[in-house]
């Protein structure tokens, strides 16, 4: 990644201090200073974006700690709050934003181990910020019930979809992590206390998509639903409107269904070979509930696609995951140099495509159904930050809503995120640099 400028480490001898503090509390094996795995840890996705490889400033840990379990994360708060040292948290590195770039140094906190599902009740589960996404998923299972939304990419862990993430499979239905999804968490703040907050409800909010600028989530207690048998639908089309048609009209059948993704035809061409896409059509999938099955069939016939296949069992659902949101994006980019993305929303992109193509060159365009909208990623080719950024003001002209992925920049609900900093994080340690200044964004 080629960087603007590099921002300063702690120093040797802080260094130094804080890993035999951090080893005398968690053993040696908790604690790190091997540079290649502080290189491959202190970055994220970000490369994703050219804007952000462009000028992304170069964040690089001075240390890694590892908990094995969420009730060490406060204590090793407390050590960095006493010290002054930055804390960077990080998951499984799977942002794409550079919100896991340690940009001021200091400690580079991994809770990936931290793993552990600790119960499942009647329409919730609550796990450490560690456990990965599938396999929470797995677990509930076991109890008749499921997840009611998850990342495209299951392997993410709880605590990085909800401090980095946002929507995924079931938001169709249930919207996104900060709508509902999280019923309580157990935070670490850095006030030199060395002990976790309990939060529920709408207090949880401030905690969500904040990138650890609050606190760092220790474990979550996140909502369940009564599981069904979910299966994949995959569909093609010739003609564009009805492809867009057939996504409304799924929408609106009995049993809603998790998800409901369009790839157009070039984007089809660069997803993982498979007899269910046609590389010269476009692709209509969803996950839709057994029972609507016949029902679906009917609706694409009826507008004149055709039902490629109807695939069963967990994998089947999990397959159309893996292919929906920013995956056409990153398949994109591996077989084609040069594209850039944003989110975007808005009835035109359904039903008028051209003069949404028309601000970039070469734009391709995957859509997901939301409730009452539609989303999803505009790619198109990339020359400077200025033609990115005056494209995005044509687009609001004509109605289209973005969220740039070219920022670093926290720039969610940021009201509630000050209104805790100065209980949560009084010496500004918690990840320095993704926060506007203050009066910055509303």
């Amino acid at each position: 990644m080629t960087a603007s400028k590099v921002l300063p480490s702690i120093g040797t001898a802080t260094t130094a201090e804080l890993r035999a503090r951090l080893e005398h509390d968690l053993g040696p094996a908790a604690v790190s200073a091997d540079p290649s795995r502080i290189d491959r840890l202190s970055v994220d996705w970000a490369h994703m974006s050219p804007i952000l490889a462009e000028q992304l400033p170069a964040g690089r840990a001075d240390l890694i700690v590892t908990p094995s379990t969420a009730d060490h994360i406060p204590l090793i708060l407390k050590h960095c709050y006493e010290m002054r040292v930055p804390i960077t948290p990080r998951g499984t590195g799977l942002g794409n934003y550079g919100q896991a770039i340690p940009l001021h140094g200091g400690l580079l906190l991994d809770i990936s181990a931290c793993r552990a599902v600790v119960e499942i009740g009647d329409g919730w589960v609550n796990a450490e910020a560690g456990a990965r996404m599938r396999d929470l998923d797995v677990a509930v299972h076991g109890t008749g019930q499921e997840l009611t939304i998850y990342p495209s990419t299951k392997g993410s862990t709880v605590g990085g979809f909800l401090a980095g993430g946002s929507g995924g499979t079931g938001s169709i239905t249930y919207g996104s992590n900060a709508d509902g999804f999280v019923h309580a968490l157990d935070v670490a703040p850095c006030d030199g206390s060395g002990q976790l907050r309990a939060v529920a409800g709408d207090d949880t909010v401030p905690f969500v998509h904040a990138y650890g600028t609050t606190g760092i989530i220790a474990r979550a207690t996140v909502a369940l639903a009564p599981a069904h048998e979910w299966v994949g639908v995959y569909t093609a089309w010739d003609d564009y409107g009805a492809a867009t048609a057939a996504m409304r009209a799924l929408s609106t059948i009995d049993r809603t269904p998790r998800l409901i993704s369009l790839d157009e035809a070039a984007l089809v061409a660069i997803l993982p070979a498979d007899p269910a896409l046609d590389p010269h059509r476009i692709s209509v999938r969803a996950i839709v509930q057994a029972e609507s099955v016949d029902e679906v069939r009917e609706i694409v016939n009826s507008l004149g696609g055709s039902t490629e296949a109807v695939r069963t069992g967990q994998n089947g659902a999990d397959r159309l995951t893996s292919i929906s949101y920013n995956h056409s994006t990153f398949h994109l980019q591996k077989k084609v140099r040069g594209y850039f993305h944003l989110e975007v929303g808005g009835d035109l992109l359904q039903t008028d495509p051209d003069r949404v193509r028309s601000v970039y060159a070469g734009t391709l365009l995957h859509l997901e159904q939301f409730t009452g909208r539609v989303g999803g990623m505009l790619m198109a080719r990339y020359e400077s930050p200025e033609q990115v950024y005056a494209g995005m003001a044509e687009l609001n002209e004509m109605g289209i809503s973005i969220h740039s992925p070219h920022t670093w920049i926290l720039d969610r609900r940021l009201d509630g995120v000050r209104s805790v900093l100065a209980e949560m994080d009084p010496l500004g340690l918690l990840n320095p640099g993704k926060l506007p200044p203050e009066g910055g964004m509303a």
